[in-house]
């Protein structure tokens, strides 16, 4: 003998088949919007200019082992520990802490313990499938994820945390997932691979 209400048991059923079908089209949707960005091409190069100040000469280099496209920038005049660090181009902070660990390196202990990684940095999305990263900064970064800068702002000062041997500003350019040769003002910097050491002088327009 057959109890309950046929009706409602197949309205059950119905509801249940909805429900698993809307839920299927929201993932689908939520994939979609994560990852159709993601394929369209990159907008425009912005405009960078080198992340120091306005006037300043900065010495760019690379070497052996360092990767490909990576600037380290030392300044040309004065103590590198605490000069300001900015924002090559106007974005929004999409890092801003611990890369790795801090390791021992001060200006007070410049021949301290080595960390790993980048230490304190900052990344900044720059829109078009455009990023620049900022690595061994002295102290926590003074932007916080979410912010929205200016070219030019400052967002942290030099330091030597991270896998540093000396107090530097390490800088990349990205577009999309891939590591680009580092344009400055229009210009690029010649850096591009790391099988031989090699660096050049520029003077930053990053003048606000």
């Amino acid at each position: 003998m057959t109890t309950g209400d046929p009706t409602r048991r197949r309205l059950s059923g119905r509801t249940a088949r909805v429900v698993l079908v809307l839920t299927a089209v929201a993932a689908i949707l939520a994939v979609a919007l994560v990852v159709v960005p993601m394929l369209r091409p990159a907008g425009p190069r912005p405009l960078f200019q080198l992340p120091v100040a306005c006037g300043e000469t900065w010495q760019l280099g690379t070497y052996p082992g360092h990767d490909d496209y990576d600037v380290d920038l030392f300044p040309t005049e004065g103590e590198a520990w605490g000069q300001p660090v900015l924002a090559s181009y106007a974005g929004t902070i999409t890092e801003a802490g611990i890369n790795g660990s801090l390791g021992g390196r001060t200006p007070d202990n410049p021949d301290g313990p080595r960390g790993r990684g980048g230490g304190y940095w900052v990344k900044i999305d720059h829109g078009g499938k455009w990023e620049t990263q900022y690595l061994h900064l002295l102290e926590p970064p003074s932007v916080e994820v979410g912010q929205r800068v200016a070219q030019g702002d400052r967002i942290g000062r030099v330091g030597s945390t991270g896998n540093s041997g000396a107090p530097h500003l390490h800088y990349e350019q990205r577009r999309g997932w891939e590591k680009v040769e580092t344009h400055f003002d229009g210009t690029p910097s010649g850096i591009t691979s790391d099988d031989a050491e090699y660096t050049v002088r520029r003077t930053s327009n990053n003048c606000g």
